[in-house]
């Protein structure tokens, strides 16, 4: 997975939006002004691409024991944010993708039922 994969597939999820809230190298990803990923730009430069993600906290905590490539979310709320680490080569596409699709569910039930709707 690369960069532009990983963007790609955020934007193709509906009512998605790119930013750059914090500064020029974290890339955002929301739905309906939520966020549900971001990645550091220079860390995927690097070699160290890593995607942090929402996650639901029990599962959160069971993705971390079953796989290395998976912390606690670095600068964020360690029980509902999960560090993804692409660049190990320990998780699938598949799985990342997978990981992605929970975080923007888990978001996007969050929101008020009307906006669901609307969007």
């Amino acid at each position: 997975m690369n960069i532009e994969d990983y963007r790609t597939y955020c934007l193709n999820k509906k009512a998605v939006t790119e930013h750059f809230p914090f500064d020029e190298d974290v890339l955002v990803f929301k739905v309906a002004g939520k966020m549900f990923a971001l990645a550091s730009l220079s860390q995927w430069e690097k070699g160290e691409a890593y995607i942090n993600l929402k996650c639901d906290p029990d599962y959160a905590e069971e993705l971390r024991a079953q796989f290395e490539s998976i912390k606690p979310g670095y600068h964020m709320h360690k029980k509902l944010w999960n560090s993804v680490y692409i660049h190990t080569g320990e998780l699938s596409v598949k799985l990342i993708y997978e990981f992605i699709d929970d975080s923007y569910d888990l978001v996007f039930q969050s929101l008020p039922k009307k906006i669901r709707e609307s969007l």
